[in-house]
């Protein structure tokens, strides 16, 4: 690897630590676009080659990075494996794998009229792509559209949470060990740094965050004509109906729910039982989290299988939901303790909540799991269709009918039918918001195509039919014009 004045710069600042100024996120952008050019003409081999580069020295820095992320959360390092390590891993290997095809013109059809012209679409990289991660899952929320940006040809300044002081530092020491930062380069600092980012004439900006921050972030990158991915969130809900399997539904919505302590943008927000089996349910799901994380509130506090919350500040907005929810009428059916100085919740369950609660009106994002009752299919359709279009909606039935009724009536960025998130781990399928929840997709061949542009190419052969249709429009040219009229398409 060539060593420039600019990556001796990155190397001096990732061993100083603190905020990137002004002027050093300004150099930076010049230095990519210096060098844009010359990364977008890469081959799919460089591109694996750096992609593989990255895929070792995560398996080599494991260690590190569940250290980094222990002290911001307390994560189990198996929690870690499994929510960072493994589809950071997955989506570069699927992404090795399938980029030499993904990159190839590929061939599209000609119109009668157009007879004698060959046309394809070819993949070309955008430039430079901006990548500000949220602090949830602070390293494969950014690492993956990094991954993306690099295979289809792009530089990337890439930002971490200053949430995750810890994580963020790991993020800088990793790929400032990899990558010369006229090609990717970490930023680091707070919200002035990140809007002093967003007023650069980005060529595509990647944000994973709140729908308040993403319109934030849409507003600045209109003012470049600049496109956005926005991965958001919302109140994503878990409708159960009358012929689900009440213990698989227990297991499966309480790993779903108190996963990174219910800190996930695809987490179930609220869940929707019928009425006849809402009390079977809610005595499995308690059997669950006794099971999962012990059996006394004591032993559950203690369990090194349950993170904590990010922040003082968010825990304090989590215990006034909490209290809320409980003065206006809920019920506590499991958990409710909590510890500020340890940024402790616990794992709980409320019952008596309607749609009216003051507990709907917002993503929870936390490990409280409202439970709301109905009678009929359409009364649970029309309380999630009453909100803003989620994130992910799941669905736990063994009736087709009820499951396609579901489907059909409502929409979401996803949906898992009897399971919850794992349609994330599928790189064949696209991942992304509908509305509120987002703008755009990714993962595997769906985000190779958003952060590349699809350029349209027709190539004119022989022989030449568009001569038939130039002026002067006389008898015949309109005839011909009728003909090619009959044959559109």
């Amino acid at each position: 690897m060539d060593v420039s004045l600019g990556s001796m710069q990155a190397e001096k600042s990732a061993q100083k630590g603190g905020a990137h100024t002004l002027d050093d996120v300004k150099r930076i952008f010049e230095t990519q676009r210096a060098n844009r050019w010359n990364v977008a003409k890469t081959t799919a081999a460089d591109r694996i080659a750096k992609l593989v580069r990255i895929r070792e020295a995560l398996l080599a820095q494991r260690e590190d990075l569940q250290s980094a992320i222990y002290q911001d959360y307390k994560k189990n390092p198996g929690e870690v494996d499994l929510t960072e390590v493994f589809p950071t891993i997955s989506d570069i290997n699927h992404t090795v794998k399938h980029l030499p095809r993904w990159m190839k013109p590929h061939k599209v059809g000609t119109p009668l009229v157009l007879f004698g012209t060959h046309s394809e679409v070819r993949y070309e990289a955008k430039g430079i792509v901006l990548i500000l991660g949220p602090w949830n899952y602070p390293f494969q929320l950014l690492m993956i559209p990094l991954v993306t940006a690099i295979a289809a040809g792009n530089c990337a300044m890439v930002k971490a949470s200053s949430k995750v002081p810890h994580t963020a530092r790991f993020i800088r020491k990793f790929l400032s060990g990899l990558f010369q930062e006229n090609e990717v380069a970490v930023i680091e600092g707070g919200h002035d740094t990140a809007d002093a980012l967003l007023e650069l004439p980005f060529d595509h900006i990647f944000f994973t965050g709140s729908p308040s921050i993403g319109k934030k972030v849409m507003g600045c990158a209109a003012k470049h004509l600049t496109s956005v991915t926005l991965e958001l969130g919302g109140k994503s809900p878990v409708i159960v109906d009358a012929t689900a399997n009440i213990e698989q539904t227990a297991e499966r919505v309480m790993w779903g729910k108190f996963i990174n302590a219910g800190q996930t943008c695809v987490a179930p927000d609220y869940l929707l039982v019928h009425q006849s089996r809402e009390s079977a349910l809610i005595e499995e799901c308690k059997k669950v989290i006794q099971q999962r994380f012990g059996r006394t509130a004591e032993a559950r506090e203690k369990s090194p299988d349950f993170c904590r919350l990010v922040s003082h500040g968010h825990f304090d907005a989590l215990k006034r939901v909490l209290d809320s929810a409980v003065a206006d009428g809920a019920r506590v059916e499991i958990g409710g303790e909590a510890r500020h100085e340890d940024r402790y919740l616990a794992p709980t369950l409320l019952s008596g909540v309607t749609p009216t609660s003051p507990i709907m009106r917002e993503e929870i994002f936390g490990p409280i799991l409202p439970i709301l009752s109905f009678s009929s299919l359409e009364e649970a359709i029309e309380v999630v269709r009453a909100r803003e279009k989620p994130l992910a909606l799941y669905i736990f039935s063994q009736d087709e009918n009820n499951v396609e009724n579901i489907l059909r009536n409502t929409t979401a960025g996803g949906t898992c039918v009897n399971s919850l998130i794992v349609h994330l781990a599928n790189t064949n399928l696209p991942f992304g918001g509908v509305g509120n929840s987002g703008m755009g997709n990714y993962h595997g061949f769906f985000g190779f195509r958003s952060l590349s542009h699809e350029r349209a190419v027709l190539r004119q052969g022989f022989p030449d039919s568009l001569k038939f249709f130039y002026p002067p429009y006389t008898p015949r040219v309109k005839k011909m014009i009728e003909l090619a009229m009959r044959y559109i398409g």
